[in-house]
């Protein structure tokens, strides 16, 4: 048995972004996603963006597991039923559909999964959660969500909660993570819990009560897996979840 298969979910400029390509379509992945991933035993494989359900299941049924990335931009207010309330820049079409069809089949076929920050709301709204759209100005806090230094250090702690995955991977009540989002999770679906909170009440994970490995988390371990046992831990976690996967 070889390395479990991951895909990885990549953020997508439809020639309006500067930042990603410019006037030119542009898929664009940070590095540290698939550097997490092949060091912790995987084999990542960057996806494409069909929208069809019926491509999404023949993708998905390719993978040993997925990785649902984080983004700089927002996922449209209007998968969730409401409206766009601040002026804050969108994901792509292309990308919103291709998470949430992708985290709803990986649901409904018990393949683990991994969100990280946008990635976990995209996963919880496939499902029928919902989002938080501006923490600052919906929520009273003195915590900054969205820090400041760089992501590689640590922003305040996070609280995990017993009896969850989560718990049962750090082995610690609670740790310190690094922020980097303006939104979050709101409310979650039936069959979700929540793993971990921050000290206002935000929610910082997410995760499914009868499925193997479904876990989102708010923070970026990407930028801290390097330095932070715990962080690494949690990349080992998920690629022992596919590669059991992948024998069954």
């Amino acid at each position: 048995m070889g390395s479990p298969v991951i895909g990885v979910t990549p953020d997508f400029n439809a020639g309006k972004r500067k930042d990603m390509g410019g006037k030119e379509p542009t898929y664009f992945l940070r590095a540290r996603y698939i550097q997490a991933i092949q060091e912790a035993g995987g084999v990542p494989l960057v996806l494409p963006l069909v929208i069809s359900r019926k491509e999404q299941t023949f993708l998905l049924q390719q993978l040993d597991g997925l990785l649902v990335t984080g983004s700089g931009s927002d996922l449209a207010p209007h998968f969730y039923g409401e409206s766009k309330q601040y002026p804050f820049q969108q994901m792509s079409e292309e990308r919103a559909r291709l998470e949430l069809g992708l985290s709803k089949l990986a649901f409904q076929h018990q393949v683990p999964t991994l969100g990280i920050c946008g990635g976990m709301q995209s996963m919880n709204v496939a499902l029928g959660g919902n989002l938080i759209q501006d923490i600052p100005a919906q929520i009273a806090t003195k915590i900054q969500h969205l820090q400041k230094k760089s992501a590689e250090y640590t922003a305040h702690h996070v609280r995990i909660e017993p009896k969850t995955l989560l718990r049962r991977i750090f082995k610690k009540p609670m740790i310190p993570v690094n922020s980097s989002h303006h939104q979050s999770v709101k409310s979650i679906p039936r069959s979700f819990q929540i793993s971990a909170l921050a000290p206002d009440g935000v929610i910082e994970a997410i995760e499914a009560v009868n499925h193997p490995f479904w876990l989102g988390v708010q923070w970026h371990p990407e930028f801290l897996y390097r330095k932070d046992v715990l962080q690494k831990r949690l990349f080992s976690a998920f690629i022992k979840a596919a590669r059991h996967y992948a024998k069954s």
